[in-house]
């Protein structure tokens, strides 16, 4: 029972940190129509940002910081050189951000080893929780993780470059005959996509490896939360993401977790047959 009750804690930790890098994957897709191959590796960058972060300076905690910050500058610089000038041509955007994924993991294998590495979580310290003895640190990433959700909901729906975003992705003509520089959104929603999977990144690095194909087994996950929770459908997306994670968590307390994967597989196909426009259609986006 106790296994049963840590793996499924587990999975609604690492399922709340898998709905900010989904997310991110999430508005990509629905504002810019790209398939974006490479958003695993964004979530490597900000594990490897949080690695060298210590290396550099002793303090974890700077990581918060520096990963979404790095996520905003890259991803503007790999929308302007990358992503526009395919932007009209959907289906080059799966060779493109393939080719991305190659060069983004080359570099970190280059630049910071090809072993696997081990970050100490910041919080050591355990807590009793529900008759089990709980990392306190996974607490304090599901705190995070669900802040960073929060504050993304805040920012799309109470800000103004958020509310240029959400009418640039329901009705661009529209929204460009208004007067809204779309160019420029276009810019800030991949920064912004990066970012939440940087940030992902550097919360998730003392639970997981720093590893340069740490993206790798992220990144179909992320697709399945998306389909999952329907295509563009934010909320749905952030949902489904802690669906998949927490019963991926439960059926590894009695099976092994390629089993679970099959799992979350044959939820996706059941979805897509029975309700192919998302599991979560109709909620707020």
């Amino acid at each position: 029972m106790e296994i049963l009750l840590l793996l499924a804690m587990n999975g609604l930790v690492w399922g709340l940190i898998i709905a900010l890098i989904a997310l991110g994957l999430s508005i990509i897709f629905g504002l810019l129509d790209i398939i974006n191959i490479a958003h695993g590796d964004f979530f490597m960058v900000g594990t490897m940002v949080a690695w060298a972060t210590v290396q550099m300076t002793g303090n974890f905690w700077l990581a918060f910081l520096a990963a979404p910050l790095i996520g905003l500058v890259l991803g503007a610089i790999i929308q302007r050189v990358v992503i526009q000038p395919i932007r009209n041509a959907a289906a080059l955007s799966i060779v493109a951000t393939f080719g991305l994924s190659m060069i983004l993991q080359e570099t970190a294998r280059l630049t910071f080893g090809a072993v696997p590495k081990r970050l100490l979580p910041p919080i050591e310290q355990t807590i009793r929780l529900f008759g089990i003895d709980y990392e306190v640190y996974r607490l304090f990433a599901a705190a995070l993780a669900i802040a960073a959700l929060a504050g993304f909901f805040l920012y799309l729906h109470h800000t103004k470059t958020g509310t240029w975003m959400r009418a640039v992705r329901h009705d661009p003509d529209t929204a460009i005959a208004m007067g809204i520089p779309a160019e420029r959104v276009y810019v800030l929603t991949f920064a912004i996509g990066f970012a939440l999977a940087a940030f992902g990144g550097a919360v998730a690095a003392p639970i997981t490896t720093v590893d340069f194909r740490g993206g790798v087994d992220i990144l179909p996950v992320c697709f399945m939360a998306v389909i999952i929770g329907g295509l563009g459908n934010l909320p749905g997306t952030a949902a489904a993401a802690v669906l998949l994670a927490f019963m991926e968590g439960i059926i590894q307390s009695f099976a092994d977790p390629t089993v679970a994967r099959i799992a979350s597989l044959v939820l996706m196909s059941a979805v897509l047959l029975v309700r192919p426009q998302g599991l979560f259609k109709g909620f707020a986006r």
